[in-house]
């Protein structure tokens, strides 16, 4: 049972609840229990731990709904930085990936978990595809308990192929895929020792081949949604990121790439697919009439070169938005302000982008509108919360989980503020964290991780880039 706070005097507060709820003028928040107990103008209670939030905004902590935390070792990897998504899979995952051993990857989770956790993240999603028939380390047991150390609530995302693609055809028999039968047993062993179906789980597992069109056949494809919904565990993938799944998709089953996943079993509010950047207008409407969602990845789909999704098109169809920051491979800055931020201005560029002179029959100028602050703050926290199945966590309002950012705007880049409350999205940068909650537990006090040494988590960082790079 966690302690009773009063977080006292903050400037503003982001519920990440849609329309007129979006904000709370507080200015004070209790938390009890784990949860959030009263929200307004509050006295402290005899006992009750203090914080003077006087110089910070609260949001509620971030949701990030798709990562590969082993790539946090392959940031700005040469061979791959200037590449598209297919030859950037040969140049930096698929390359190193068969050189992780259990230190190396447990290094590379810690370093990704934290640098989420220091841009006011409480939930993790990851799709951890670090897989395959004997391999002597077990990347989901490093998974939930480097999570459980640092006090994040973790869901693990089980990736697995059971076929290849041409490109991983010469590399290490290590990477060879596994069988459907060997898959299906491990999600049963995951799902019973790791799974927690509550609403405010700290563990979930959920049933993540790489992706639909490549990673297995359509009847294992079916077999494993089916398995999945057995186990009460829900779906995700990666899906039409580039025009190349459009191609894939009409090649090899002469329709979309949304209606293949259709035909298998794989579209309904239980499945989220992380880009879904190249949609056609039936696709859309096929996706939010199942409530299928999406995790939004602008800068990745914006460093290989893929494009913007048409998050506003596919939220007015009924697709439930949330945001994830890929992996760092992909996504040299890999944390929750950096996305948010990007999802924030790649909205109103697209729309711009878009937009055409009156004499053409233009409408409008520009599209500063297309998504507000309050928007990406709703699609990162409760949006994702959504999708993730996770009903506790949806919004920073009474009763929900205390799961909460204190942002404290001492930075010139906030300086001049007219509106602090959307300081930490609109301005980018990282604010320092006066404190981080996860179900009312204080994870980041003043910008600073128990038990977490970062100059030597640097230090080890360097030593195993040295170390990927000799072997390479």
């Amino acid at each position: 049972m966690s302690e009773s706070i009063l977080i006292r005097n903050l400037q503003a507060i982001m519920t990440g609840l849609p329309g007129a709820a979006a904000r709370h003028a507080g200015p004070d928040i209790r938390i009890d229990n784990g949860a959030v107990a009263a929200i307004g103008k509050l006295a402290p209670l005899p006992g009750e731990r203090v914080i003077d939030a006087a110089d910070c905004v609260a949001y509620p902590a971030w949701v990030n709904t798709h990562h590969h935390l082993f790539q946090s070792l392959l940031k700005g990897d040469p061979l791959g930085i200037n590449a598209t998504l297919t030859p950037w899979l040969a140049a930096t995952p698929y390359r190193y990936r068969a050189k992780f051993d259990a230190d190396l990857f447990r290094l590379a989770a810690r370093i990704g978990m934290v640098e989420l956790m220091r841009s006011g993240c409480g939930t993790i999603a990851d799709h951890n595809y670090l897989y395959y028939p004997g391999m002597p380390f077990d990347t989901s047991e490093i998974l939930f308990e480097e999570a459980e150390k640092l006090g994040l609530r973790f869901v693990l995302c089980r990736g697995t192929a059971t076929r290849t693609r041409q490109l991983e055809a010469e590399l290490p028999s290590a990477l060879r895929p596994e069988t459907l039968d060997g898959f299906l047993q491990d999600m049963a062993r995951l799902a019973k020792r790791f799974h927690d179906p509550a609403p405010a789980a700290m563990r979930r597992v959920v049933m993540a081949p790489t992706t639909p069109l490549y990673s297995a056949a359509p009847e294992e494809l079916r077999e494993m949604a089916q398995a999945a919904r057995a186990l009460g565990l829900r779906l995700h993938s990666h899906l039409s990121e580039t025009v190349g799944y459009q191609d894939s998709a009409h090649a090899m089953h002469g329709c979309t790439p949304v209606e293949f996943c259709e035909r298998i079993g794989w579209l309904g509010q239980d499945v989220w697919f992380a880009h879904l950047v190249k949609l056609d207008e039936e696709e859309i409407r096929l996706l939010g009439a199942t409530g299928t969602g999406i995790a939004h990845c602008p800068q990745s789909n914006g460093r290989l070169g893929s494009g913007i999704a048409p998050i506003r098109a596919l939220e007015a169809a009924g697709v439930p938005v949330s945001i994830g920051v890929d992996g760092a491979a992909s996504n040299e800055a890999a944390d929750m302000i950096s996305e948010t931020h990007a999802a924030w201005l790649m909205q109103r560029a697209r729309r711009g982008q878009q937009a055409t002179p009156a004499f053409r029959g233009g409408s409008c100028e520009g599209g500063a509108d297309e998504a507000t602050v309050e928007d990406v703050v709703r699609w990162g926290s409760s949006g994702g919360a959504k999708v993730l199945g996770l009903g506790a966590l949806d919004g920073l309002r009474v009763g929900q989980q205390a799961d909460i950012a204190l942002y404290r705007l001492d930075d010139p880049r906030y300086f001049g503020l007219h509106d602090p409350a959307i300081g930490p999205v609109a301005s980018g940068g990282r604010p320092a964290l006066k404190s981080l909650f996860v179900a009312g537990r204080e994870v980041v006090r003043e910008d600073a991780i128990p038990n977490v040494d970062l100059a030597e988590l640097g230090r080890q960082a360097r030593d195993a880039v040295r170390k990927l790079l000799a072997s390479s």
